[in-house]
């Protein structure tokens, strides 16, 4: 008699849902993909701006931040190579992958979002597993025989296994609006409190130094974030925008100013640092620079290196006339600009 197959259920058809649809079935499991919303996979067109950053070009462990345990973070991250997940996009999904070397990520040759997500339904279907949209999970319990999933407007589900892979909170209209979150926690999991952790920042007394006439301003930096024992650091693109920074760079090290921030709520005054190096040059390099040397004046330095708003505005916060020769620059002056 041949033997009973075991039952999987996916909750949630973002990459994450489908890729464990996807081995589930590879596994010769019996599995369900619920997707809430009627297409799925909304966050995968979104992201990378319609492009779909798939995966990162190289892997650095120090990236990833958890608030659980970090051992058991990089054994996660161990446990697939990179260099596995990329043959597994190329040769099984079929989409050939192409790097952005300015942020250092691989996108899809062909920059469509739409063609990870149509290649990953793809595969899971030819794997054998079945997609159902419109499927609002609204609960999971134990049942006599492994899980019963309760679903709106069907009937409940027996699984074997189920998988949750709904997502945080941070786009509710994609589908992630904390249900999953709120579902593991009735099951008795331990829930980290959910906090923005890839978010522009917005300014407060930068305003006075004439950083918010700054909108529109791009260029690469460096970005190094401090909040007592929390640290983050980053390379890549700085946007000044209406209201603040955005920005891969800010982007990468913002949890840590959100968290500093969490603390102030709750009383504590230490508050998150966050240094930027406008330029590749060192503190040496810049003092250099900016010694006299025939006629020349602070704003021929410094629009050299800088955006012609960016020099003005660095000049006005460290005092600076821009039009000042570099013959006449006082030596405070020159330490404050630099």
């Amino acid at each position: 008699m041949e033997a009973l197959r075991r039952r999987v259920v996916v909750v949630g058809a973002g990459a994450a849902g489908t890729m464990a649809a996807i081995f589930a079935a590879s596994g010769k499991a019996e599995t369900r993909l619920l997707e809430r919303t009627p297409d799925g996979g909304r966050k995968i067109l979104i992201s990378g701006g319609g492009r779909c950053n798939i995966l990162p070009a190289r892997l650095d462990e120090n990236r990833f931040v958890t608030d659980s345990s970090p051992h058991s973070l990089r054994k996660m991250a161990r446990s697939w190579p990179l260099r596995e997940q990329i043959a597994f996009f190329e040769e099984e999904v079929g989409i050939p992958l192409a790097e952005e070397s300015a942020s250092g990520k691989l996108f899809p040759a062909s920059n469509r979002a739409r063609d990870v997500r149509e290649g990953l339904y793809s595969l899971a279907r030819r794997r054998g597993a079945e997609i159902v949209m419109d499927s609002l999970v609204t609960g999971v319990a134990p049942a006599e025989r492994g899980w019963r999933v309760e679903r709106r407007g069907f009937a409940p589900l027996e699984a074997d296994a189920v998988v949750v892979a709904t997502g945080g909170l941070s786009i509710p209209l994609s589908g992630s609006d904390g249900l999953g979150l709120s579902i593991l926690g009735k099951l008795g999991h331990t829930i980290h409190t959910p906090y923005p952790a890839l978010t522009p920042l917005t300014h407060g007394g930068a305003a006075e130094l004439g950083f918010s006439d700054l909108a529109g301003i791009s260029l690469p930096v460096r970005v190094a974030a401090r909040d007592g024992d929390r640290a983050a650091s980053a390379e890549g693109g700085f946007l000044f925008t209406h209201g603040g920074y955005s920005g891969p760079a800010i982007l990468d090290v913002s949890h840590v100013a959100v968290r500093s921030l969490e603390k102030r709520g709750k009383g504590e005054d230490e508050r998150a640092v966050i240094r930027v190096s406008w330029t590749n040059r060192t503190e040496s390099e810049w003092t250099e620079a900016l010694r006299a040397e025939g006629t020349r004046t602070v704003a021929s330095v410094l629009r050299a290196e800088l955006p012609d708003r960016l020099a003005a505005a660095l000049a006005r916060a460290a005092r600076v006339d821009l039009a000042r020769p570099l013959a006449r620059l006082r030596r405070e002056e020159r330490i404050c600009l630099v």
